[in-house]
């Protein structure tokens, strides 16, 4: 490879560096270095919309890794096949498109609201806890309806096991090497692949399939006939956890948010308040009229993109943003510093709603918005995740005001390694009362 046409190399970087701080070391590698630069030998970070997208839609030079979080169980009934694969991915989409979300919105709204009902008034409350036991039940009701009783139990427990994997570890094991962490991966999945299996079963029996997302898998393709029992469980145990992971650290940041911008909280509450007193109510329209509040989730997933770097490995030599690459180099896509582009957003690090709500705000580029990803590998959940947090928003700031506790010091961490997030965020809710905000 031609070494002159290399990505610049940080100064001072590398990876000693880029652990004690890797917000602020990508934010100095885009400003000093540009569009992509050089964290250490054959480890590349895209740092601006452009080669992020470039990275993202070329699936075939930059391939996301085959390392599923809840890969097929040994001695189950053999491995789905790749076209197995292909078409349990179509059959969850049909579930999980917008159409999709927009028909069953009052389940989303009605989870919603419980969660801005049960939050406690004038005592501070450990807040991604709490927003992920929410988000975990409209999720996980979404997916599998009047069987989510049973399985919620099992998803939580899928999740702490995906908490136990992903801990930042001394030692990096051989994906071979049954750890304590992957046993008790392999335990927490077996149990609920077990509790899933005879539900798969009886609605097979009976003929009623169901209209959630399990009854999309189940459904028979004109194609393809049904899909085998084990290509229906393979990949359910990953959509379930991915249904309320991300969205959680979301709503952290989106809470903190209302909590520090008043004056954004109330317009919210305001919008809202057009909202039916009955949550089941709620309509795709209802959603559609809450426009300032979509756009205060779409800043603060700008600004914080839950999965805010995504790794990917190239497949053979090419080019990004007029560097070479070579084959098996590592490329970070930087979502973080890509939407702090000024050349994409004007006044980058400014929290600023309005930018959504007019037509130049909303830049026809995808790359210029990549909280959910782009590309063959975006995110399935999309119309989900926007329906949940934009309803956890409403719901949430048309019931209370939301503050700190007092202290010169965040009441939270920044974590980095497994996404961004909040940790140990807390906040208080002050009920609106009466006086709450109205519809204009």
């Amino acid at each position: 490879m031609d070494r002159m046409n290399e990505p610049p190399r940080l100064s001072g970087g590398g990876f000693a560096a880029w652990s004690r701080d890797r917000l602020a070391m990508a934010r100095r590698g885009a400003d000093e270095c540009g569009d992509v630069w050089q964290l250490e030998p054959g480890v590349y970070v895209a740092a601006t919309a452009g080669p992020c997208g470039a990275v993202l839609h070329r699936a075939q030079d930059f391939p996301k890794a085959p390392s599923p979080l809840f890969p097929p169980l040994k001695g189950s009934n053999g491995a789905p096949t790749a076209a197995e694969r292909t078409h349990a991915h179509a059959a969850r989409m049909r579930g999980l498109r917008a159409q999709a979300v927009a028909a069953r919105i009052g389940e989303i709204a009605t989870g919603a609201a419980l969660f801005a009902e049960r939050w406690p008034t004038d005592r501070d409350v450990d807040v991604l806890s709490a927003a992920r036991h929410t988000l975990a039940e409209i999720g996980v009701r979404y997916l599998f309806s009047e069987d989510a009783a049973t399985l919620l139990p099992f998803a939580a427990q899928l999740f702490l096991a995906r908490e136990v994997l992903v801990r930042p570890s001394r030692w990096e094991w051989p994906r071979w090497v049954p750890t304590p962490a992957r046993r008790f991966r392999t335990r927490q999945q077996t149990a609920f692949t077990d509790a899933l299996r005879p539900i798969v079963r009886r609605r097979l029996s009976s003929g009623r399939l169901g209209d959630d997302v399990l009854g999309q898998m189940l459904l028979p393709s004109a194609r393809y006939g049904p899909l085998p029992e084990e290509a229906v469980l393979d990949t359910l145990p990953g959509i379930t956890v991915a249904t309320f992971e991300a969205p959680t650290r979301a709503a952290g940041w989106i809470l903190l948010h209302l909590a520090r911008h008043p004056q954004a909280a109330d317009r919210v509450a305001a919008e809202a308040a057009s909202l039916p007193a009955d949550p089941a109510a709620t309509t795709s329209a209802h959603v559609d009229g809450l426009r300032y509040t979509r756009a205060l989730v779409r800043e603060v997933l700008r600004l914080y993109p839950p999965s805010w770097l995504l790794t990917r490995r190239a497949t053979r030599q090419t080019q990004l943003a007029d560097y070479t690459i070579d084959a098996g180099s590592t490329v970070l896509v930087c979502p973080y510093t890509a939407h702090r582009d000024a050349r994409e957003h004007a006044d980058p690090d400014r929290f600023r709603p309005e930018r959504w709500l007019t037509a130049a705000g909303s830049p026809e580029d995808a790359g210029a918005f990549l909280s959910f990803g782009t590309g063959p590998h975006g995110c399935e959940g999309t119309a989900l995740a926007m329906a949940m947090l934009t309803l956890l928003t409403a719901h949430t700031a048309r019931c209370h005001r939301l503050s700190e506790p007092p202290g010169p010091e965040p009441g939270y961490q920044v974590t980095t390694f497994e996404g961004l997030a909040t940790a140990g965020l807390r906040l208080r809710a002050t009920a609106r009362g009466p006086d709450r905000p109205r519809s204009p």
